[in-house]
């Protein structure tokens, strides 16, 4: 396909057009070079299930020398691919399971929450991605290593006047910071009155005069930002606080009209990675755009309302978002997924890249069918839209923790 753009008038283009053009024309060929080779590639291209598999249980092996720089992400690295194996149907052994349980063990603080590795400080980020690895362990041992009491005073800790969380100790305020708090104390059972007071409506505050929110109050409109602050939002019954119809013109705009994939922000190239972080906000937008009172269960997500948007799915292209990770993300000879041709791959972005793929496959409750470009066994298992794990492992947790008492009350 060629790039909607053809003529520059004698203007010499920017560096931000002169990128696009070079993305666009990288996974044009990538798509050219399939098609010369098979015509109906579409139709019949694979997901390289066995070879990411195997790329992703290496990981929990052994790290190449550089993984080094994320010595302070472990929780993260357990998340990221237990999550990819999880929605691969393809979870470790129970030996590797366990093992995975007692070293997240080993990075609970002593004084609540976790930190990105043993005897570091505890991180509102680590802390929501050693929860969730423990959630998709599922075992009683997995459970059993959160201290809830530590849990929810290291949340309270981290909570600020105004409604937002700090990430850490004197670290920085975000909407991550109050979609990770959330996130975990509603999957713990540790949601209060207190601990959620006044998020809304800060996080409303984040939003840009685009449509999407921000990190924090006056800043850009964000991808990422934008996934966390609203699923917060939703956590915390807060969706009627933002504009909701802005909001969906700004995720639909982040579709990328050549690759297919969607972009972070306004005037920036595409991203695997936001398959999900832009790509998950749309399951979230069907469920509670101006009918948050039809929302059934957060926990299996079933919805007894005909589908905001008829019988089409998520307000994306589905097919579209397919076709750019299928076909232009995966390494198919050793695994692993990508940002972009010519990027490496890594345990982010195959997480991020699978989850996307996920919720661009796996259509409403409402839709019999799945949305499957290529062969059938492409499909993935479905992921929570509000916590990105598995709705089994997400029920299954909030069904142990709510016969636990809430701390605090």
């Amino acid at each position: 396909m060629e790039s909607p753009i053809q003529d520059y008038n004698g203007v010499q283009p920017s560096r931000t057009l002169t990128d696009q053009l070079v993305v666009e024309k990288s996974v044009s060929r990538q798509f050219n070079d399939r098609k010369r080779d098979n015509e109906d590639w579409q139709s019949q291209i694979k997901l390289a299930r066995a070879q990411h598999v195997y790329y992703l249980n290496s990981g929990l092996e052994r790290l190449g020398r550089g993984m080094q720089s994320l010595d302070a992400s472990k929780p993260w690295l357990c998340y990221w691919i237990i999550h990819s194996l999880e929605l691969l149907d393809a979870l470790p052994s129970d030996s590797v399971i366990d093992r995975m349980v007692r070293y997240l063990g080993k990075c609970q603080h002593p004084s609540g929450g976790f930190g990105g590795g043993p005897a570091q400080v505890p991180h509102l980020a680590a802390t929501y991605a050693a929860v969730h690895a423990l959630v998709i362990c599922g075992t009683q041992a997995a459970f059993d290593i959160i201290d809830r009491e530590k849990l929810y005073q290291f949340l309270m800790k981290m909570k600020q006047p105004d409604g937002s969380f700090r990430m850490q100790h004197q670290g920085e305020i975000d909407v991550r910071g109050c979609y990770c708090a959330l996130s975990v104390a509603s999957l713990c059972n540790l949601m209060t009155p207190e601990l959620v007071r006044g998020t809304g409506e800060w996080i409303a505050t984040c939003q840009s005069y685009e449509g999407g929110l921000a990190g924090v109050p006056f800043g850009e409109a964000h991808g990422g930002y934008t996934f966390c602050g609203y699923a917060a939002l939703f956590l915390a019954n807060g969706m009627h606080l933002i504009d909701q119809a802005a909001l969906l013109k700004w995720c639909c705009l982040r579709q990328m009209p050549v690759e297919g994939g969607f972009q972070g922000r306004s005037n920036k190239l595409v991203d695997g990675c936001y398959s999900f972080w832009q790509g998950g906000a749309f399951p979230l937008i069907d469920l509670a755009f101006m009918n948050p009172e039809k929302y059934q269960n957060f926990e299996t997500c079933e919805i007894k309302r005909e589908g905001m948007f008829g019988d089409s799915g998520w307000a994306f292209d589905q097919e579209a978002l397919q076709k750019y990770l299928l076909g232009a993300c995966q390494d198919t000879l050793t695994g692993g997924l990508m940002d972009k041709p010519g990027k490496g791959k890594d345990y982010y972005h195959t997480c991020y890249c699978l989850s996307g793929l996920s919720v661009a496959q796996n259509n409403p409750f409402y839709l019999a069918e799945p949305t499957i470009l290529g062969d059938e066994e492409n499909l993935l298992q479905a992921t929570h839209p509000l916590y990105n794990i598995c709705p089994q492992a997400v029920q299954r947790a909030i069904e142990y923790f709510g016969t636990l008492p809430v701390p605090g009350m």
